[in-house]
């Protein structure tokens, strides 16, 4: 797959695969996409054998991560995996502390306000904060954003390790999500360079056209261990950065939350 300033992807690989999991996966991510669906839909988007599926679908609904509905035989992913998510997110430090000034936030700002973290390269929603004036974007907690395109994912790759930055790259590619999104590595390198030194980062519409983003990285000795920031309508957030009151915010909203990091 050719993707713009990147030639190739690398995906990762597991040494010794258990097809029996994988196939399970794939059922959960097809059931993840298609919200429900009959047992013949998924045997015919998976390319499965009936049975196969059935077999997978009965063990996934015997340990309560399925729920079939007797009426119209369709299958759903249950609860049980907001359960777990729920669990996860709880035990993260950076969420105990942070989120309370998310709140405050977008409750100060009017606008929608982010809490977010890296895993395997993406940035992961952990909490989200809607304010009065705020746009009802496509985000939702534990969904998931290539880095190069967003605030937050600049805020937390302008204080990773270059070697880590190149990984991500490598893994994930550049791909343009808008006319403004920034495909070319050298391009990014020198945008992460800019960011570290003004200690803030933004999305000039690189993920969407119409909004604009600024984002704060969250340090705790020396290492990024995540970002906040506020997106609303470039309308109301100007691209005057230095002077713009949203970044004295975020300021503010970081430095309690490192200082109260050290108390957890």
């Amino acid at each position: 797959m050719m993707l713009a300033g990147l030639s190739f992807r690398m995906e990762k690989q597991a040494k010794h695969p258990v097809r029996t999991t994988e196939k399970s996966l794939r059922l959960i991510a097809e059931l993840n996409r298609l919200g429900e669906a009959r047992l013949t839909t998924l045997s015919d988007e998976l390319e499965m054998g009936k049975s196969a599926v059935h077999n997978h679908l009965s063990t996934l609904e015997k340990h309560g991560y399925v729920i079939k509905n007797s009426d119209t035989k369709t299958y759903r992913l249950s609860l049980k995996f907001l359960d777990i998510g729920g669990q996860i997110r709880g035990e993260k430090d950076v969420y105990k502390v942070a989120e309370p000034k998310i709140k405050e936030i977008a409750e100060e700002s009017g606008e929608l306000v982010h809490l977010v973290v890296e895993e395997d390269g993406k940035g992961v929603y952990l909490c989200r904060s809607k304010g009065e004036h705020a746009v009802d974007l496509d985000t939702y907690v534990g969904c998931r954003h290539h880095m190069h395109s967003t605030a937050f994912g600049k805020a937390i790759l302008s204080h990773l390790p270059t070697e880590r930055v190149d990984e991500i790259i490598d893994q994930h590619g550049l791909p343009q999500v808008t006319p403004q999104t920034i495909t070319a590595r050298d391009e990014l390198l020198e945008e992460l360079e800019q960011t570290r030194e003004r200690g803030f980062a933004v999305d000039d519409e690189e993920r969407l056209e119409g909004l604009r983003c600024i984002a704060a990285p969250i340090r705790f000795n020396s290492d990024v261990i995540g970002a906040i920031s506020v997106s609303g309508p470039t309308a109301r957030i100007e691209d005057d950065w230095e002077s713009n009151e949203f970044v004295s915010q975020l300021r503010r909203a970081v430095n309690v939350i490192e200082l109260n990091k050290y108390n957890v």
